[in-house]
Formats: C-alpha cells, structure tokens, sequence
C-alpha cells in the first residue's frame, strides 16, 4: 500500500524544513536560517546540537518557532509522541518572545491550527495530550540545580529542548538537557542567545564543547554578505561608526561576536574562527623560514605534539602519546623530510625534552632547547611562556593561518592575562588543563614556533637541515617547570 499525499508531505518536511516554512508560511528564510533549518534535517546524527550565536533581533525566535512545529508535526510513530520543552533565561522573556512566535506562525497556516492547540503553558496535538512542547520556567530566586530541574521529565523517543537567550543561562541547564538526550532515539538541543557572557552555556558551547555543536553566528555587520535581513543596515553602519567595531556592545547586539572578559582573553573566538578559514599562497611563503616546535609530554595523559609553521601559514601537526625521547626524535626526523625546517624548537622545560633532544643532536639536527619559564626577551612579560603566547595570538591578530584543529581552537580560547606587577603573565597551563580536561598541549607547540623573532628565509640554506643554525642552550639546572 502506497503512501498518501499527507504521508508522502510529512516526509518531505522532515527531510527538508525550510520546504516546510515556504508552504505553511509563505516566507523565505534568511541564509543562515537555512543552515539552521538543515542542521535540524541531519539523518546522520541520532543526537542535535545547534547553538546559535545571535546579535539583536535577528529572526532567531522565529526560526527556533519553526524547529518546534517542524518537530511536533513530523516526528511521531504509533504509539510514539514527541514531547518538547521551551525555556528562556526568565518566564518573562519565554512568553513575551518565542512562546509568542509559536502562536504567530501556527495562526499563517490552517493545518497546524487545525492540528494543535496552543495555550500559555503547551503545544498539544488534538486529542494527544502525550504529544507536546511545554513551557517552562524557574523562580527568579532559583539555583542553578532548581534550573537544571526544569528539563527533568522530558525523556521519549523523540525528544526537543528549545532553549533562548541562553547567553546568559547557566551551564547546568546544558548538562540537564544532555540528561534528557540519553534515552531518546532522536533527539535536539536547539540553543539561542546574544554574545555577553563568557560564563553561560552559549560561550560553552562555541568553545569548550564545539565539536558537538553545530554552530551558527547570525550577525548584522553591514559588511557581512550572509547578514540578517532584518538589521537595519544603515542603523548598523551608523553605530559602528559611533562606537567603532571594538565596542563590546557592537561586538555583541550588532555584530554577533563575544566581547572580551574581565578576566582578558588573549584572543576572541571570532579571531580564531577566522584564522582557520585563511589559507596562504606558497608565493606568499617563499621568503619566510619553516619552524617546527615539539611540545614534550609530561604526564601519562599528556600528548607529545609537534607543530610546523612558515611565517603566517601554521600546519596541521602530529600527536603521539607515551612516546620515548628516540622515538620522539625518529618522528621530528620523519617530518623534517616533508618539512625541511630552518629552525627546530623543542620544549625544555623540567629537563622533559632533554632524552629527545640529545637523540636529534645524535642525528646531526641542532634542535633549540626553550624553556617556558624563563626570563621573556621583552620586560613586559613575566616569562617566555607568556611572551610566546603573547606572541602567537598577534600573529593570529595581523593575519596568521591556522589549521582546523578543533582541540587548538578550544585550547586558544581559554588562554587568559592577568597583570603581574605591571607585566603580562598568561594563565598557568594546570588552570588551563583544568578547565579544558586535558593539557594545551597544541598551543604551546606552536607557541615554540615563536620563542624567537621571525627571520626571512636564507635562500643558501633553504631545504638544508638545520645543522648549521646557531645553537641557544638553556642548562638543565634552570629548566624549571611550567
């Protein structure tokens, strides 16, 4: 028996929303609303995560109200009824925006009136009470374990958490929601919110947890080809002409991006996004000398990684894990052949790169030892970890590459300053590895890259190991830890 048209529509729409959207509500989504829109589509994934980065009134609460009927209306089997669940940073917010959207658009099409009912509280299917997204809300006097309550209950086959304004919602409420995804077959998390605060689950997210989110910016930057339509342009160019492009209101209701913190974060994930989607030409790196840089575990859990760099162009570099100082210095060797460097840097901090390093000198390299805590060449630093950092987010600033390395990009977003008797100190690598669960062990490998000034590239020497470069040699005695 063959499908009926109804069926055979109910496919279409799951497979494809924004075919949804065109004929229920006679609209054309916005270019990044259709990414959203096709994200939500992915039949690869059994579980979604969308998170979208928003400046002011995009259109984001609309397309979050298209989700949830694409959700409602496409994904029930016999017996088997979604269930949803709306939230927003305060009840306030939820009813007066995308509880509202809801409504808007069920009102432009007659099957979705026909087929549910909305009320202050839910979205049921008719004669389904099963079959729902609910709103839900939180005292305003709640902790953050009564937040995370809220999604509780919400476990089916099919299951969908909406959640707005999450710039500024806790992370628990994350965790909470991923509870939710454990026992369902199918399951979304669809987050939205403004840029404004790097501790809420939104900046968590676009960081820490990345590779699990499909991200997408929605800006309104005049310049911006995919902006929102529905920023005022010349209200834009105006206020960035005011307030200029660094404002930190700007950066968030405007242009879709986080303004930096309290705490100072030495680069913005705009910065790094970008750097990962440049490229340079190989005639735009003739003239500049290739650097390689071997990060050295320290503990069983740390990874050996070695980085390669020529001038603003880094390159995806390799990861070994328990290695032995020779076998460390076999790989190096293993990629000079692909990579002739100019210079070789190894980390020599606390005497753990010192097995690796003899063996490459038995191998007729000159590789140059680098402690990260010694004294920086520039005073404004509290060390050469610091300077090196320092050193590499301005490169990353004034045009560098970067590879799409989800573990770099994570570990450069959480590379903070404070100052330290007037000068610069970058946070220690154990509060980074705390936070990140694993040590930044791809940073400081292309850090290494920087412990000494750039120079352009001897024409003589080119495609030469590096026998001949002049040796910088730090004493074990002073090799201290990071």
């Amino acid at each position: 028996m063959g499908l009926t048209a109804g069926q055979e529509r109910i496919i279409q729409w799951r497979r494809d929303p924004a075919s949804q959207v065109r004929e229920l509500f006679k609209v054309e989504p916005d270019a990044w609303q259709l990414r959203v829109l096709e994200a939500f589509a992915r039949d690869d994934r059994a579980k979604i995560r969308i998170a979208m980065k928003a400046c002011s009134g995009p259109g984001k609460s609309a397309v979050m109200a298209w989700l949830g009927w694409n959700f409602l209306s496409c994904y029930a089997d016999k017996g088997e009824h979604p269930k949803g669940v709306a939230i927003s940073i305060t009840y306030e917010n939820l009813r007066d925006n995308l509880w509202v959207e809801f409504y808007k658009w069920q009102q432009r099409s007659e099957f979705l009136t026909r087929a549910f009912e909305w009320n202050a509280q839910k979205i049921c299917a008719r004669g389904y009470e099963d079959w729902f997204i609910s709103s839900r809300s939180w005292p305003k006097t709640a902790s953050e374990e009564e937040m995370g309550r809220t999604l509780s209950g919400g476990h089916a086959r099919y299951y969908l958490a909406l959640i707005d304004e999450s710039g500024a919602i806790p992370p628990a409420i994350g965790k909470a929601a991923e509870q939710a995804l454990s026992n369902c077959d199918k399951g979304w998390l669809v987050q939205a919110g403004n840029p404004l605060s790097q501790q809420g689950m939104l900046y968590q997210a676009v960081t820490l947890l990345r590779d699990l989110w499909h991200v997408v910016t929605i800006t309104g930057d005049p310049d911006d080809p995919e902006r929102s339509t529905r920023i005022d342009i010349a209200w834009a160019r105006e206020q960035i002409e005011k307030y200029g492009r660094n404002d930190p209101w700007v950066m968030a209701y405007i242009l879709g991006q986080f303004p930096p913190s309290a705490i100072n974060a030495i680069l913005g994930l705009e910065d790094i996004e970008a750097a990962q989607k440049r490229e340079m030409s190989d005639h735009e790196l003739t003239n500049s000398e290739r650097r390689i840089g071997v990060d050295v575990a320290r503990f069983g859990d740390d990874r050996t990684f070695i980085a390669l760099r020529q001038g603003l162009q880094a390159f995806e570099g390799h990861t070994m894990r328990g290695a032995s100082g020779p076998e460390i210095a076999a790989k190096v060797a293993v990629v000079y052949d692909t990579f002739p460097a100019d210079q070789i840097f190894i980390d020599a901090t606390g005497g753990y790169g010192g097995s690796p390093e003899d063996a490459l000198r038995q191998g007729r390299f000159r590789p140059i030892p680098v402690n990260f805590s010694s004294r920086a060449s520039d005073d404004k630093f509290f060390n050469l970890r610091s300077q090196m950092l320092w050193s590499l987010a301005e490169w990353v600033k004034r045009g560098g590459c970067l590879p799409r390395s989800q573990t770099l990009a994570k570990e450069l977003a959480v590379i903070t300053y404070t100052f330290q008797n007037g000068k610069i100190r970058i946070v220690e690598k154990e509060a980074m590895k705390d936070e990140l669960g694993f040590s930044p062990d791809e940073a400081d490998a292309y850090a290494l890259t920087f412990s000494i000034p750039d120079k352009p590239r001897n024409a003589a020497t080119a495609g030469r190991r590096n026998v001949y470069q002049p040796k910088v040699y730090v004493p074990h005695s002073a090799r201290m830890s990071k």
